[in-house]
């Protein structure tokens, strides 16, 4: 008979036991997968590497892909530590890139110090709004902010859908249905070579570490996460708290859209997200919440992208098999989360509605 009874506290020391144990066995059981493809495991785990590290070229490539990550992570964390399961990260990016655009079309006649600052703030107040409309109503009349959330995402998506195939499509584009290219004022500047999204990053995460664990907000947020209930008995205002923070949190989220829509792809189109709010959702997770953490995280998390990406063509691994071997590390890294919270003890007694036989 299995017993599952939550651990009241696991030291650092054996969390990361726990996860490397977790790793060392997912590393093993994507090796015996790769062995029934066909394929020899250390070959392919050292192209993982060269795909992520192997040039100059891939090393820019690799951290260009952490950018976003760490931005979003740090964003969805502000809400999960207040437990508000903000799932519409999509939508904020994509909300985020849309106001950047708006301003990158409409006045690519000013100078690049006015422009991009006005873009910056124009997404962050875009993302913003988006996250802040399901706080409101959960606020409000208690709605399920997860299926608010992921529901947004989607109005979000066929919004621009919208633009790139009716009013902002491209007419020089042959027909293609796609929206005009930044203008070189609209651009984000590179700073040793990479976009200086990397250093907006750096002062996202610092900013927020020094928000959380020293300010009185910071406390309040950590107090509503621990206890609602508690948070209100101590006279907290949840629900005005809640919403700014939301604001807050979509708007660092929408930012991840201007830097994408600007450094990365130079325009706006369906595609600008890549994912990349649904995979932050667990880099956010596995970091604990914690922002520097999340730096760490979201790298590793670039690197088996970037790897993924070199070893199908290197090795001729079909796209789907790649994506098993993402799958089996993140299911083993995830499922390591339970036994970090969870005991499971095998015991001969029976348990039957709270009494033991």
């Amino acid at each position: 008979m299995l017993n599952i009874s939550k651990k009241e506290h696991c030291s650092t020391k054996s969390a990361y036991a726990i996860r490397m144990s977790a790793i060392l066995l997912a590393l093993v059981t994507a090796s015996l997968f790769l062995l029934v493809l066909g394929y020899n495991p250390i070959e392919v785990y050292k192209g993982l590497l060269r795909g992520a590290f192997g040039t100059e070229h891939r090393i820019k490539e690799t951290i260009i892909k952490t950018i976003p990550l760490v931005i979003t992570s740090v964003g969805i964390g502000l809400a999960f530590k207040m437990k508000f399961w903000n799932i519409g990260a999509e939508g904020q990016i994509i909300m985020g890139a849309f106001a950047a655009t708006y301003f990158a079309l409409n006045f690519s006649g000013l100078p690049k110090g006015v422009l991009l600052p006005i873009m910056m703030i124009a997404a962050v107040i875009a993302g913003g709004i988006w996250a802040f409309i399901p706080a409101f109503f959960k606020a409000k009349y208690k709605t399920n902010e997860t299926i608010f959330t992921l529901m947004l995402n989607y109005i979000a998506l066929g919004w621009i859908t919208y633009l790139q195939y009716g009013p902002w499509k491209d007419p020089n584009a042959f027909g293609f249905p796609k929206i005009p290219n930044y203008g070189p004022s609209a651009t984000l500047p590179q700073v040793f070579g990479i976009h200086m999204g990397w250093i907006i990053a750096l002062i996202i995460v610092i900013g927020m570490h020094l928000f959380i664990n020293y300010t009185k907000k910071g406390y309040e947020i950590t107090v509503i996460g621990e206890s609602e209930s508690t948070a209100r008995y101590a006279k907290i205002p949840v629900d005005k708290l809640m919403m700014k923070m939301l604001f807050v949190s979509g708007g660092i989220i929408g930012l991840t859209g201007m830097i994408q829509a600007s450094a990365v792809s130079r325009t706006l189109s369906v595609d600008i997200t890549g994912g990349i709010g649904f995979t932050a959702i667990i880099t956010a997770w596995l970091a604990g919440l914690k922002a520097p953490l999340m730096i760490i995280v979201c790298f590793l998390f670039s690197i088996m992208l970037s790897g993924a990406s070199y070893i199908q063509t290197a090795f001729q691994i079909p796209q789907a098999a790649a994506e098993v071997l993402q799958g089996l590390i993140l299911f083993f890294v995830l499922g390591s989360e339970f036994f970090i919270k969870y005991r499971i003890k095998i015991t001969n007694t029976l348990f039957y509605k709270n009494r033991e036989v």
